[in-house]
C-alpha cells in the first residue's frame, strides 16, 4: 500500500509538459507559386538599302545595351551584309568599328570594260571576299547565330533563303542589284538582289522559328530621293517596287524600327556615322513596346 502511495505521490509531483508560446512567433509567409516564363526566340529581320544599311548597326547596339539579344538574324541585300557579320559573333560596338574602318574600295571591284557583254558593272567578288574575311571564313551553318540571306532566283523570280554554304557568296547573291552587280551563279542557277522579292524579310524570320520579329526598314520614300544618275534612278526604281512588298511583310512583324534617314542616298558611304546614330535613335524609341511584347509572350 505504501508503495502505491509513493508511486502516486511521485506521479503527482512530476511536472506536466506545457506548450509554451514564443514571445516573438515566426510569421510564415503564404507560399506563392512562381510563374514559369515561356522561352522566347527573337528574330531580327534586316532590310536592304545599300549604304543606309549602316543604320542596322545602331539598332543592334541599342538592343544589346537593353539586354535584348536576337536568337537569329535574316537579311536582304545590305541587311545580309550586317546580318552575316553579326551572326558571326561580332557585337554592335565591334560592327561599328568594322564599319568605320571599311574602305568603300574593298567592296567595289569595278568590272572593265563597262560596255562588255556582261550584264552588270560590278563583279561583287570583293564584297564576297570582304564578308568571308569578316566572318573568319566560316560557312553559314557554322556561324554563332542562325543566319539566312535572301536572294532572288533570276529564272523563277522566287525568293530563296540561303542557310548553308559559303557566307560571302550568299551575301553577294543577296546584294546583287541587277544592272549594278553581275548575277551570281550558285549550283547552275543565277541569283540577284533579294530586295526584288523581300525588301525586309519578316516572313523568313518566322520560317526560321522566331516568336518575336524585330523588323528594321531602312528604305526611304521615293519622293525623298532625287535621282541624278543612272545608278540612283535604278536604286529609286528598287525603292518604288519595294513599297507595296514592304507594306505586306511589315504587317507581320511584332515591331518595326525605321531609322530616320530621309535624305541619305544608298550610295552615300560617307554618311555611315549619321546612319548608325539614326539606327540607335529609332531603336531606343521602340524599346518599351518591344519589351512589353516580349513580356506578354513569355507570360502566356
Amino acid at each position: 500500500m505504501g508503495a502505491v502511495v509513493c508511486a502516486l505521490t511521485l506521479a503527482c509531483s512530476t511536472p506536466v509538459p506545457v506548450a509554451t508560446v514564443p514571445k516573438n512567433p515566426i510569421k510564415t509567409e503564404p507560399v506563392v507559386a512562381v510563374k514559369t516564363l515561356r522561352p522566347v526566340k527573337i528574330g531580327l529581320a534586316l532590310g536592304g538599302g545599300a549604304a543606309r544599311g549602316f543604320a542596322h548597326i545602331g539598332v543592334i547596339k541599342v538592343l544589346e545595351a537593353q539586354g535584348i539579344v536576337p536568337d537569329l538574324v535574316v537579311g536582304t541585300s545590305a541587311g545580309s551584309v550586317v546580318g552575316a557579320m553579326y551572326a558571326a559573333g561580332n557585337s554592335g560596338f565591334v560592327l561599328q568599328k568594322m564599319a568605320l574602318d571599311m574602305d568603300e574600295a574593298t567592296i567595289s571591284d569595278w568590272s572593265l570594260p563597262f560596255f562588255s557583254k556582261s550584264s552588270g558593272v560590278l563583279k561583287g567578288e570583293a564584297l564576297q571576299n570582304y564578308v568571308n574575311k569578316m566572318v573568319g571564313q566560316t560557312s553559314i551553318e557554322k556561324l554563332k547565330k542562325p543566319f539566312g540571306a535572301v536572294a532572288t532566283d533570276l529564272n523563277t523570280g522566287m525568293p530563296v533563303l540561303f542557310q548553308r554554304g559559303n557566307t560571302g557568296l550568299a551575301v553577294r547573291a543577296s546584294s546583287s542589284v541587277p544592272g549594278v552587280f553581275q548575277p551570281v551563279r550558285i549550283n547552275d542557277r543565277f541569283y540577284v538582289d533579294g530586295g526584288l522579292v523581300s525588301p525586309v524579310p519578316v516572313r523568313f524570320a518566322r520560317e526560321m522559328g522566331a516568336d518575336i520579329v524585330i523588323a528594321v526598314n531602312i528604305s526611304s520614300a521615293p519622293e525623298a530621293q532625287a535621282a541624278t544618275s543612272s545608278l540612283e534612278v535604278l536604286m529609286q526604281t528598287f525603292t518604288i517596287m519595294g513599297q507595296s512588298l514592304n507594306q505586306f511583310e511589315l504587317k507581320n512583324a511584332d515591331v518595326v524600327i525605321k531609322p530616320d534617314l530621309p535624305t541619305m542616298k544608298g550610295s552615300d558611304f560617307n554618311g555611315r556615322n549619321l546612319a548608325i546614330l539614326a539606327g540607335e535613335k529609332a531603336a531606343l524609341a521602340i524599346v518599351p513596346e518591344l519589351k512589353e511584347k516580349i513580356r506578354i509572350f513569355q507570360e502566356k
